[in-house]
């Protein structure tokens, strides 16, 4: 959320901030009801003092003699007494109302993110490796004939938009998963978490993803839903803590599996793992001082984008557009690896920086040096990476002229072969 303060003296930057995003932010409604709000808590406050003091007469009044006085004080006493008891369920429900309101807002685009409404218009940054050239078959296919992927048990047991990995697809989903999460602990010093995959849904308000996004979550009751992102648990880690200037950056890996409805996708990627309403995902949260986060940014690109490089892929890096990021962040950057047999980029990690916006909806802050007052952290996170598209991006990329896959020299002590072979025919 928005710091509070922001809103009331800056109303015309905050709804200039939200059109770039597209969003009409609800600035007018918000100021008026925190106008009653504050103006209800002003008028609670002076009534308790009030009464307070003429409590404190009572006594005086009784010790002088004056039975009158202090009658009328008491009479005064009572009135006041009633009338706090009515306005404090008014403060409280606006108070509901402007948290209700504020949990609405988006926020606000960094002076460097590209102006800009779809993805037509994100900005390429910089591109790696060479993009491989000529014929390539799909992965949905290698995936068949290599005996990887058992699309049809996984709509038979679960529905579209579940598969089955096998054999050596399955054993390529954990090598992947096992070798990004050592990478980014032993070459970037994240500390590994293994979170769990249902959160409250006072987690997901934190971390923006309630109310706005409920259509594309699955619930498992009334308050616990599967994680859309390992972001949701590790961002809710440090809830409600203060932390201390020597403990920042912190940064954690943690693989969950992810779930998503896809609710606004339907109809898209169909074929093959492209969009799964279940899939496996590493990422990378940081919390760190202020000044600090948008180097942290460009450093969090740099992470992710290593495991590309060290697996030899073509991507690009895409600093996105204001309209093309989303609610929560301020700068985003998107990694496309190169599919050749889809013939197309595929995001396999968003790298963003959310100032305060989470840590405000969290509470997590920390003190710029001992003794100073609590202030609140910036937040950063990126796919690190996300499987499927990597999967599918390797697949195609490595196929060798016998339909075998050579496996890039990194995985290959996790897969412990050196290419999947083709299965021999009955």
């Amino acid at each position: 959320m928005l710091d509070r303060k922001l809103i009331r003296e800056n109303p015309d930057f905050v709804k200039a901030g939200a059109l770039r995003k597209g969003i009409e932010a609800p600035v007018d409604e918000f100021l008026r009801i925190d106008s009653e709000w504050r103006a209800a808590i002003h008028d609670l406050e002076q009534k308790k003092a009030e009464s307070n003091k003429i409590s404190k007469s009572i006594g005086q009044l009784m010790g002088q003699g004056d039975q009158a006085g202090a009658e009328a004080a008491k009479a005064q006493t009572g009135e006041l007494k009633e009338a706090i008891k009515a306005l404090e369920p008014r403060v409280k429900e606006l108070e509901q109302q402007l948290e209700k309101l504020e949990l609405t807002f988006p926020n606000l685009p960094h002076e460097s993110t590209p102006d800009g409404l779809t993805p037509e218009e994100n900005v390429e940054v910089r591109a790696w490796g060479e993009k491989p050239e000529g014929d390539y078959k799909p992965h949905y296919d290698l995936a068949e004939e290599l005996q990887l992927i058992d699309f049809a048990a996984g709509a038979k047991i679960s529905g579209s938009g579940f598969v089955v990995y096998t054999g050596y697809g399955a054993k390529l989903v954990r090598a992947l998963t096992n070798f990004m999460l050592d990478f980014q602990v032993e070459e970037h010093h994240y500390s590994e978490v293994y979170p769990p995959a249902l959160v409250s849904s006072e987690s997901l308000t934190g971390t923006g993803n309630l109310p706005k996004f409920a259509d594309d979550l699955y619930r498992a009751d009334e308050d616990l839903w599967l994680v859309p992102t390992a972001e949701v648990p590790v961002t809710n880690l440090l809830r409600d803590e203060i932390l201390e200037p020597w403990q920042l950056p912190v940064k954690f890996a943690a693989y969950t599996p992810c779930f998503r409805k896809e609710a606004g996708a339907a109809g898209r990627d169909t074929r093959g793992i492209l969009r799964m309403h279940q899939f496996d995902k590493v990422e990378l949260v940081k919390f760190v001082r202020p000044e600090e986060s948008y180097d942290h940014l460009e450093e969090l690109v740099a992470n992710a984008e290593a495991i590309l490089q060290a697996l030899g892929l073509h991507y690009r890096v895409l600093l996105l557009c204001a309209g093309d990021m989303g609610d929560k962040g301020c700068k985003c950057y998107d990694l496309e690896v190169w599919a050749p047999g889809e013939q197309r980029y595929l995001e396999v990690s968003s790298c963003t920086n959310f100032e305060a916006f989470q840590a405000r909806r969290t509470n997590i802050r920390f003190r710029p040096e001992p003794g100073a007052p609590p202030e609140f952290v910036h937040i950063l996170n990126g796919s690190g990476l996300a499987v499927p598209r990597l999967m599918v991006a390797l697949l195609e990329t490595y196929r060798q002229a016998d339909g075998s896959i050579a496996i890039p020299e990194p995985l290959q002590r996790y897969m412990g072969t050196d290419v999947i072979p083709v299965p021999p025919t009955a």
